[in-house]
């Protein structure tokens, strides 16, 4: 069992579980991801306008995210703080604490439908442990860029879509 800070991280038949179902996911990555964001924006259709870039760009660069968590999940200070940045990054597009369990359904949605029976109990237990993980430590982030009152900044102008 790995340890993240001070929270036990996935043990390694997890981490297993999580690339074995990955690699599933890889072989349909464009599919995953527009399903992905289609139940994303289906659960929440204010988050649509936080993506002003070609969703197939942004799709490609969700997948390549999961892909950099899944090829680092042995390496845990690493991973946090790469999804501590994360989290600051999206912290500046406006994504609010409350995204994020709308963000983990659409997830787990797109999970069931690509992954159909794959997608044991075991599986899905690992899946939502790794999530609420990544919640945890962008969500660190993202408190580092918060200003002392307690609010994030409404999002800054960008010219391309953030990695989710």
């Amino acid at each position: 069992m790995l340890v993240w800070g001070q929270v036990v991280w996935v043990t390694t038949e997890e981490i297993h579980r999580l690339r074995t179902s990955f690699a599933l996911l890889e072989r349909q990555a464009n599919v995953a991801a527009l399903i992905f964001y289609r139940r994303l924006f289906a659960l929440d259709p204010s988050l649509r306008a936080m993506f002003r870039d070609d969703i197939e760009l942004q799709a490609r660069s969700f997948m390549d995210t999961l892909a950099t968590l899944m090829a680092s999940l042995d390496r845990t200070r690493a991973v946090e703080e790469l999804l501590a940045e994360l989290g600051e990054r999206h912290a500046g597009y406006g994504v609010r604490p409350d995204h994020y369990p709308v963000v983990g359904a659409a997830l787990e949605g797109m999970l069931a439908d690509v992954l159909g029976p794959a997608l044991t109990l075991e599986v899905r237990t690992a899946w939502s442990r790794l999530y609420s993980l990544v919640t945890e430590s962008m969500l660190r982030g993202a408190a580092r860029v918060q200003p002392p009152g307690g609010t994030i900044p409404p999002p800054a102008a960008r010219t391309s879509a953030p990695a989710r």
